[in-house]
């Protein structure tokens, strides 16, 4: 006799990484309201960069408790979300050095193969569109596999409420929009997902 009992799939798993550190920063408020997007679609974990000492290949062979702790959350990731701040029309210093240490040692770069949904917000108009820009020329030269489309976010006052709930409807409607594709992008190339359909 056949069972009708189908066990549920477990959700992807998402290493959350902002580019800011700052304690306030409008980058985590917005990953956290992305987070809120891909309830159900998604199990996200925020991945801690801001412990990372500077990179020095000197340290490769031995590598320090931080950058070991940050490289299994990325291993364990079926996918990343990046969220970053524009600091000097670029990549923040904080967020390249966490790039740089999980693309090394040689041989074990914890970004190939990931698929990758980045965005950003700044309060200017055009929402951190160069740092993103330079994030994703590093991210595909390091074997990403990059959703498609560009989501800059101009950050105004009372965006995001401190639920982490977007309060303007096209800007939620838009990013949710991202949210789902990043989900089906992950679902289609995450282990697990392939895994369980198996």
């Amino acid at each position: 006799m056949l069972s009708s009992a189908h066990h549920a799939a477990p959700l992807p798993r998402i290493a959350v990484i902002v580019g800011g550190n700052r304690k306030e920063s409008i980058n985590r408020k917005l990953a956290e309201a992305l987070v809120r997007l891909g309830a159900g679609k998604f199990d996200a974990s925020f991945a801690r960069i801001d412990d990372l000492p500077m990179f020095n290949q000197d340290h490769e062979a031995n590598l320090p408790a931080e950058v070991v702790r940050f490289k299994n959350e990325l291993a364990r990731a079926d996918g990343v979300l990046i969220v970053t701040p524009e600091h000097d029309r670029s990549i923040p210093a904080v967020l390249k050095n966490a790039v740089d240490w999980g693309a090394r040692p040689w041989g074990k770069n914890s970004w190939t193969g990931k698929p990758a949904f980045i965005t950003g917000t700044s309060p200017g108009a055009i929402g951190s569109a160069l740092a993103q820009q330079h994030l994703r020329s590093v991210m595909t030269g390091l074997g990403m596999i990059l959703l498609g489309g560009e989501a800059y976010v101009s950050f105004k006052p009372n965006l995001i409420d401190e639920h982490g709930t977007i309060g303007d409807d096209s800007t939620k409607k838009f990013l949710a929009d991202f949210v789902d594709r990043f989900a089906l992008l992950v679902n289609r190339l995450a282990p697990a997902a392939q895994a369980s359909a198996a």
